[in-house]
């Protein structure tokens, strides 16, 4: 499965509503560590296709999603299990790292 463009008009449908757990990615075109994390994270997509969900979030185009989450600084990643916050990470971390995140 690949990673799904997620803003505030399918944020509901696809993360909070999700039948499986969603790793949101919290990002920046302009950032450098959000270009380094971003392969990992499509990597993780692959990986885990069918057993978790992988969204990607524009915190430019998407202001209100990123406030409402916290997110303070990025790259972050926020773990969403039946629609609530589980786990978050903030900063590049190896594969390793995300996979454990994700149980």
């Amino acid at each position: 499965m690949s990673v799904v463009s997620v803003n505030k008009n399918n944020f509901d449908q696809e993360v909070l509503s999700s039948a499986q757990p969603v790793l949101a990615d919290f990002w920046a075109s302009w950032c450098g560590p959000c270009r380094m994390l971003s392969p990992i994270v499509d990597e993780v997509a692959e990986e885990k296709s069918g057993s978790v969900k992988v969204v990607k979030i524009n915190v430019d185009e998407e202001p209100e999603l990123a406030q409402q989450y916290g997110v303070m600084s990025i790259p972050t990643l926020i773990l969403f299990k039946n629609g609530q916050v589980v786990s978050t990470s903030v900063g590049v971390h190896p594969k390793a790292d995300i996979l454990k995140m994700l149980g």
